[in-house]
């Protein structure tokens, strides 16, 4: 059936997720010196799928059905249905979601971890500094040492920091609390890199504040009438690992980069020991390819802000920095997903890196990181226990304790095609298909992964008509109840920049895109490949969204467009005055500036209610999103109707009218 369907089987995973308000956070428990209880032949965890036998004193593996004595110290008698007394006081018996305290056989070295430590790295090259970059980074850091990631609110943060600056030299800092003022110390051959100093490079916040603060007020004016264009990369990365490794601790590597690098080693080694998130200001070719390398494999995130300018991109870089900064994240991660027998995990997608063909290495996790697990079925399966999977991170906590965080999933079997496609879920394999295509393309003709696709779509839907659906006649075209949005998403995803590149996509974006969408989760892919289009109208409700289309524009509405990474405020040419005097507090349309990235705060309930829908679709987000005002028969609106993916694209892709009548004739094919 499986064969048949084509119905691809994936989960997409987000092991640290950040929870609803009205959400506990997952409980730590905590078995003592034996550590977490498992399976003595699969070795997964203890959760609800464990069943108890011989009144309590062994348990059978719902993975492998392997039977395991009870250590004494967990044993507990059971009742009459024979669950145990004290299933209810138990997380692991009673949640799908929970964490064990690690012991040490658990850590690296077999000693328990040191607190991370985030290194700051700022190029200080003409061009970086010219850009405003040195500067507003070096203030806004200032801030950000209050904010550094800790589990409880009350206390400090046990994160270290430390500081370089770069262009074709490194410059690395001592501020070391004792100290008056830092010390700088150069180590200008790059080719044969190392730490220059130990003791004051890491340092705790509380301790060296005034240091630190000293040192970030002196950075600009220091680099301020430098005439040095040249920088180096590779050397700054070795150096960050140099550093890490020096301390023994894991940690978090910021670069703030603006450059082309001269790269000659293309290679990585061990990359488990360190993460990195990349801050690029490029106004030319950088070569995200190849800089994306390093935090691709390591967990790392790059941010992108083409032609940065300070005053407009400004708001954009800071917001994405502080919640970089802040957010919860777990270092030297190792993530494994086991499954009950009949289904296995055979492919991944995501940034990390793997050194076999089971464990997800990522050096650094953070709440917004997503692995996506491509499943095969290669055994027999019962309706009766359905399947199960399991999945198991590894982690250091921001405050250094060493935890599994285990996430079960029971899932049901079942035999006939109707079911099947009663059951699919159609945001999820969109999100799985295009991981997948955007990763083929590496190696594999754009047009043949294209066609790949569009196949393999026309495979599912062929097979639903053939064998589930009532007979009609073959010019109806007739689709599954819960994937009648396939072709609309699917056409989305075939028009995407990756896959239909236009005269105007560099290959830094497709790049930058193509990292991106490879940690997104479902509902982030969703809004990437169909954005959300919403009339703005007076009333106290959030609008509906509309079909994203030209056709549903009219010159006298306002409309906002989110994609995930924009926000778009598309004001018709006939738009009521009372309507634009409520938004920009201006009654005619030629007044409203088409540069202007946020709104005025008006004094009016349709101005206030605007606001708010944008603040909450940016807190929605992982990245922030700048608001682009774009005027009817503007330039702009070229870049604003790229997001209408229903229409006819630029770059020759069709319209979702064209695509369907293309998908039917291809079921039609496939039926004959």
């Amino acid at each position: 059936m499986a064969k048949q369907s084509q119905v691809p089987l994936a989960a997409v995973i987000k092991p640290l997720a950040m929870l609803p308000p009205d959400e506990t956070p997952p409980y730590i428990v905590d078995h003592g010196d034996g550590g977490p209880i498992r399976c003595n032949r699969c070795k997964a965890y203890m959760c609800p799928y464990m069943q108890f036998i011989e009144g309590g004193r062994r348990f059978q593996c719902g993975f492998c059905s392997c039977v395991t004595e009870v250590p004494p110290h967990y044993f507990q008698h059971l009742d009459h249905t024979g669950k145990r007394v004290d299933c209810y006081d138990r997380p692991e018996l009673s949640q799908g979601s929970y964490e064990f305290v690690a012991t040490v056989d658990y850590c690296k070295n077999n000693k328990l971890p040191q607190p991370p430590s985030f290194i700051f790295f700022i190029d200080v090259s003409y061009n970086a500094v010219k850009s405003g970059m040195v500067n507003i980074v070096c203030q806004e850091l200032k801030a950000l040492l209050d904010y550094l990631p800790r589990e409880n609110p009350e206390a400090d943060s046990v994160v270290r920091v430390g500081f370089v600056t770069y262009n074709k030299v490194l410059h690395f800092y001592n501020v070391k609390s004792s100290l008056a003022q830092p010390q700088m110390m150069v180590v200008s051959d790059v080719s044969d890199m190392f730490l220059p100093l130990l003791d004051g490079f890491l340092v705790s916040v509380n301790d060296s504040r005034m240091v630190i603060e000293s040192l970030l007020d002196q950075i600009p004016e220091m680099f301020a009438d430098t005439r040095e264009t040249e920088t180096v990369f590779g050397p700054v990365i070795q150096a960050g690992l140099e550093a890490l490794k020096a301390a023994d601790c894991a940690g978090k590597l910021f670069v703030f980069h603006s450059t082309l690098v001269a790269i000659r080693h293309r290679t990585h080694k061990e990359p488990s020991f360190w993460r990195k998130y990349l801050f690029l200001f490029p106004n030319q070719y950088v070569d995200v390819a190849t800089l994306g390398v390093v935090p691709v494999s390591t967990g790392g995130s790059v941010y992108k802000y083409t032609y940065f300018q300070a005053e407009t991109d400004r708001e954009r870089f800071l917001n994405d920095l502080r919640r970089d900064v802040q957010k919860p994240m777990g270092f030297d991660a190792v993530m494994r997903v086991r499954t009950s027998t009949g289904i296995r995990a055979t492919d991944f997608f995501g940034s990390f890196f793997m050194s076999n063909t089971t464990d997800v290495e990522l050096a650094g996790l953070d709440c917004d990181k997503t692995v996506t697990v491509e499943f095969r079925h290669d055994d027999k399966l019962s309706e009766d226990t359905g399947a199960l999977m399991q999945c198991a991170v590894l982690y250091t906590s921001c405050s250094g304790q060493r935890r599994l965080r285990v996430h079960n999933m029971a899932v049901n079997c079942c035999s006939q095609l109707a079911d099947l496609y009663r059951n699919c879920e159609t945001d999820t394999i969109i999100n799985f298909f295009s991981k997948y295509a955007y990763r083929s393309i590496l190696n594999t003709p754009t047009k043949t992964v294209r066609d790949t696709m569009v196949n393999q779509c026309a495979q599912i839907l062929a097979c639903y008509r053939k064998n589930c659906a009532s007979p009609s006649s073959a010019g109806q075209l007739i689709l599954p109840e819960c994937m009648k949005l396939l072709p609309v998403y699917l056409n989305c995803v075939l028009k995407s920049d990756v896959l239909q590149p236009g005269a105007d996509v560099s290959l830094d974006d497709r790049a930058y895109l193509r990292q991106l969408l490879s940690c997104m989760d479902v509902s982030e892919s969703h809004i990437f490949f169909y954005p959300r289009l919403l009339p703005l109208l007076d009333g106290g409700s959030l609008p509906m969204a509309v079909r994203n289309s030209e056709e549903r524009l009219s010159k006298g509405g306002v409309y906002l467009l989110e994609t995930g990474l924009h926000l778009f405020l598309w004001v018709g040419a006939n738009a009521q005055q009372e309507l634009l005097s409520n938004i920009f507090g201006t009654p005619t349309f030629s007044q409203i500036d088409p540069n202007m990235t946020s709104l005025p705060e008006l004094d009016n309930p349709f101005s206030q209610r605007l606001r708010e829908i944008i603040d909450s679709f940016r807190s929605q987000r992982s990245r922030y999103m700048k608001l682009m005002v774009v005027k009817q028969e503007d330039k702009a609106e070229l870049i604003f109707k790229h997001f209408l993916c229903e229409d006819k694209s630029t770059s020759g892709g069709p319209s979702y009218v064209d695509f369907l009548c293309h998908m039917h004739k291809e079921i039609r094919q496939l039926l004959s």
